[in-house]
């Protein structure tokens, strides 16, 4: 079949997020037919360049997130009114409030709103195809005070009445850049609407051009969400004012809600992930947790040999950042030495932009005043026990070479999502101690210790009870790696969404007209197993959407025309 693959700023950028999950679903599933629908959040992503390509990614379309030129288009005295109607519209379902605000009126409102907002949405969507783009609307001064009209209106959200000037320019800013994908020129019969199924790899911007393939060309949406983006959104938006900070999170909890009604399945990677999505609205009919898929073949060697950690010592690995609480790790180590005073601590990563930075800065200095340099006689050279290291260097050649460095792989995060250095270390089959955050206790699962999270304390005396058994740290390691082999992989990964790829078209009714050369349709000419894997049709038969030819004609936004994916080997992208 042929996935319509939607993506932002990640896959097939060099850098970004679920770049490595994508790539490897798409080499799994080498028996369909990807195109690629990137949304770039940075020029600088787009300057790294693309990751290889391999053969059955037929083309790739991209358009920039950060950016968007005005096409100068002029709109005519009807158009104008329509943008005012729906923008005015979609406003009015935001001054409403947040849908799931619990402490908002009756039952009948969350519903009543939600139709206001799809109904707005689309209408908005369907001006954009006409007029071939709304960049310079969606920025004039109309939308201003259409969004001004909206929150001084009769029964808006207290927050919303009292925005200012300012709150309004910065909400219809943002506003505008979220919709730039209604814009965009992929909704033609030959581009999104002659897919068998649209994938939005994340919620927000990358599934908005999912829903307008449904809403055009009936084509079914699947959305899969490691991250839920509106609690992305809800820990970010924290510098704003109250009703800046207010309108943003209706338009992402209603955005949110459209996308979870109008998906057919939705694929959380975690539990975690899945209670943020029911509290949200999503249908719990339509949820499958498929965990992430990692590539297991480069840790079997340390998995296989556990014997050969260090059992004096402790490991960290990931990107340091203040999230990673490694100031609580600093000072649980401090009371680990008390009791294990030949115990080492290695912290292992790259700080995370210039936060990190300064973060790792602090940390080390931390460590100095903790751990002066000790040293067994007069003559002999200090060394602290903690050390901080970066994979690649002659000690640490590489990932797995970290995780056999010690015998207890720690985790202090006070935030976290799916830990992926978890997995990394149950694939080592290394005992671990974890704070109880995100999915940590979902991944575990009974595998490893877990305390709570900004507790030094707690966090020592875990660290210290596998350091005194050995027989206990072997058991839970053996543990850990059969399940993370069993749970975790590639393989089951790519498995899972075959599975459902099958099972969403079967459910979706036939869109597709075989045109022959006459023009004229061909009976009988898409048969069923037409969605199984393979070629099933006359290669020189033409394939449509149902219902005619395309609409668009200009190029909006400044998305780049189809392009091949260029001969690369198959082989896996950069970390």
């Amino acid at each position: 079949m042929r996935i319509g693959l939607l993506t932002e700023g990640g896959y097939p950028y060099l850098s970004g997020d679920a770049r490595l999950w994508c790539d490897r679903l798409v080499r799994g599933l080498g028996q369909h037919e990807f195109d690629v629908y990137a949304l770039s959040r940075s020029e600088r992503q787009e300057s790294e360049g693309w990751v290889p390509l391999p053969p059955q990614v037929g083309r790739v379309r991209t358009a920039p997130l950060w950016t968007a030129e005005d096409d100068g288009t002029s709109y005519g005295r009807r158009a104008r009114r329509r943008f005012a109607e729906c923008y005015g519209e979609l406003a009015a379902a935001l001054c409403a409030g947040n849908p799931q605000d619990p402490s908002r009126a009756s039952e009948e409102t969350p519903a009543t709103e939600a139709d206001r907002f799809g109904s707005a949405l689309y209408g908005l969507a369907e001006l954009a195809r006409d007029e071939r783009g709304l960049v310079g609307a969606l920025r004039s001064e109309a939308a201003v005070r259409a969004l001004e009209r909206a929150c001084r209106a009769p029964g808006a959200l207290g927050a919303a009445r009292e925005a200012r000037v300012p709150d309004l320019l910065a909400v219809a800013a943002h506003l505008e850049r979220a919709l730039r994908p209604l814009s965009l020129d992929w909704y033609e019969d030959d581009d999104l609407g002659s897919a068998d199924l649209c994938h939005a790899t994340s919620g927000g911007p990358a599934a908005l051009p999912g829903l307008l393939a449904r809403h055009f060309h009936g084509v079914p949406l699947l959305l899969t969400e490691y991250g839920v983006r509106l609690r992305t959104h809800y820990l970010a938006a924290t510098d704003a004012s109250p009703a800046v900070r207010s309108l943003l999170a209706a338009f992402h909890g209603r955005l949110a809600a459209e996308i979870y009604d109008r998906a057919t399945i939705v694929t959380p990677g975690n539990a975690h992930a899945r209670r943020w999505q029911e509290r949200c609205g999503a249908d719990r009919a339509k949820l499958r947790t498929v965990y992430p898929g990692m590539d297991a073949s480069r840790f079997t060697e340390v998995g296989e040999s556990p014997e050969s950690a260090d059992p004096d010592t402790l490991v960290w690995v990931g990107r340091v950042e203040p999230a990673k609480d490694l100031v609580s790790l600093l000072h649980a180590f401090a009371e680990i030495r008390k009791e294990a005073p030949k115990t080492l601590l290695r912290i292992v990563g790259t700080p995370d932009g210039p936060d990190g930075e300064a973060y790792l800065g602090h940390c080390r200095a931390l460590a100095a005043q903790l751990f002066p340099d000790e040293a067994a006689g007069l003559h002999a050279v200090g060394d602290n026990p903690v050390s901080f290291e970066e994979i690649g260097g002659p000690e640490l050649p590489s990932l797995a070479d970290a995780y056999a460095a010690g015998a207890v792989t720690v985790l202090s995060s006070v935030v976290e999502g799916f830990p992926i250095s978890l997995v990394e270390a149950m694939f080592c089959g290394r005992a671990t101690v974890s704070t109880d955050v995100g999915a940590v206790v979902e991944v575990i699962g009974g595998t490893g210790l877990v305390v709570p999270p900004r507790n030094p304390r707690a966090l020592a005396e875990a660290c210290l009870a596998l350091l005194r058994d050995p027989e206990r740290r072997e058991r839970l390691g053996a543990a850990a790696r059969a399940r993370a082999l069993e749970l975790f992989t590639v393989e089951q990964n790519t498995t899972a969404f075959h599975g459902i790829y099958l099972e969403v078209v079967s459910r979706t009714p036939l869109r597709r007209v075989v045109l022959g050369d006459t023009g004229e349709p061909l009976p009988f000419a898409v048969p069923a197993e037409a969605h199984l894997p393979g070629r099933w049709t006359h290669p020189d038969a033409r394939v449509v959407a149902r219902g005619g030819p395309g609409w668009a004609t200009g190029t909006p936004v400044r998305a780049t025309s189809p392009r091949p994916a260029p001969p690369m080997p198959a082989t896996e992208g950069a970390r």
